[in-house]
């Protein structure tokens, strides 16, 4: 309680609307120098050990630091952050702050992958302040940020759901081949896919690809892709008819930002001839005689322009030989230090190591190697070998 004398002569009152001012005025000076401005060098003077009061009920003692690192976090996915107040409210020691955050969300931040997209979040911050003028305790909200991660986490999910119901339940089984795939999706969601299609005479359409970007538009792209190639190839024996029969509708049907790579082949099991066409995806290697041979086909990846044409060749894998089948997330993962996996590496490693039969398995553990323990996976990773018995 104030003072009799000084609630009697009117100065109590003016000391605490002056002491109100102050403290409205060190919320807009942290929300401009320290948002707008990135200056972290005044959070040691408005800060001190505090109580969050975080959303669902539970307190959080907090320091400077973890101001520090927050917005840290906060200008790493959204580069161009900016806060608007758009009102303030004080009253004795708390001050109660309305305003406006925008930015474009161009890096993860906390489990929300980044959309590329402008946001506009709503919030409402209530700041306690000591005699001192130091923040000691704050309520914050932020129910759009709380939207906008249960929208980036449904369609994560969704976008799951499309990619597995896409791949194929069981491997084919061939007497004297092995067939082994492998796929680990990222956190985000892109669109990798894998299939295998039975043809007439015993032969087997093999495919791998992969489509531009991430989440639901990637997901929905693939499928579409997939679902064409499975209907295409059961009507031409020529892979390069295939791609230019399933390049034409796609180039029609999906966004102008978006196209799909993808590697497809019928395997004639008897005879071990392997004849391909390529639409852009990276280049298989054909593991024989303790060497890597790319498996070089031309053509532009599906959905970029109509009327492009597919390149066709063929091999023949012998009794030993292998085709290891492959997209981006593998060539493309980089260590601590930013170095990329690379083409050079994997050849590499094929050529010295393509006799094992697990030879999947054996790439994944040198990858795991090269990224070290807290790796976190940049994009989805698929692989499949097809490997001829040495025994046939």
């Amino acid at each position: 309680m104030l003072p009799k004398e000084e609630a009697l002569d009117g100065k109590g009152e003016e000391n605490s609307m002056s002491t109100a001012e102050e403290n409205k005025a060190i919320f807009r000076r942290y929300a401009e120098e320290v948002g707008n401005q990135h200056n972290f060098e005044i959070v040691d003077e408005i800060f001190e050990r505090y109580i969050a009061h975080q959303p669902d009920g539970s307190t959080l003692v907090r320091g400077p630091e973890d101001v520090k690192r927050f917005q840290e976090e906060y200008h790493s996915a959204f580069p161009n952050f900016h806060i608007s107040i758009e009102d303030q409210i004080a009253e004795g020691d708390k001050v109660v702050s309305r305003y406006t955050i925008r930015g474009i969300h161009q890096r993860a931040f906390r489990d929300m992958a980044p959309t590329g997209k402008q946001i506009e979040i709503k919030g409402v911050s209530i700041f306690r302040f000591s005699p001192e003028g130091k923040v000691i305790e704050t309520w914050d909200s932020y129910d759009q940020l709380s939207l906008m991660r249960q929208s980036t986490e449904q369609e994560l999910r969704l976008a799951r759901s499309i990619q597995r119901a896409s791949l194929p339940e069981e491997v084919p089984q061939l007497e004297g081949w092995q067939i082994s795939p492998y796929y680990q999706p990222a956190r985000e969601v892109g669109g990798d896919f894998y299939d295998f299609f039975e043809l007439e005479d015993g032969r087997l359409g093999i495919v791998v690809g992969d489509a531009t970007g991430h989440g639901v538009p990637a997901a929905l792209v693939m499928a579409s892709a997939r679902s064409m190639l499975r209907a295409v190839a059961q009507a031409s024996d020529s892979p390069g008819d295939v791609l230019r029969r399933v390049n034409d509708p796609l180039a029609t049907d999906i966004p102008a930002n978006m196209f799909v790579t993808c590697f497809y082949a019928i395997l004639d099991p008897e005879s071990g001839s392997l004849t391909y066409a390529n639409a852009g995806h990276d280049l298989p290697y054909l593991y024989r005689n303790s060497a890597a041979e790319e498996l070089r086909a031309r053509g532009m990846p599906l959905g970029l322009m109509p009327g492009m044409g597919y390149e066709e060749k063929q091999s023949i894998l012998e009794a030993g030989e292998a085709a290891l089948l492959y997209s981006d997330g593998l060539v493309e993962a980089h260590d601590p230090e930013g170095e990329m996996f690379g083409f050079p590496r994997l050849r590499a490693l094929v050529a010295e190591h393509g006799e094992q039969r697990s030879l999947g398995d054996f790439l994944l553990e040198e990858l795991h190697t090269f990224v070290g323990e807290n790796w976190e996976q940049e994009d989805d990773i698929t692989l499949l070998t097809l490997r001829c018995s040495p025994y046939r």
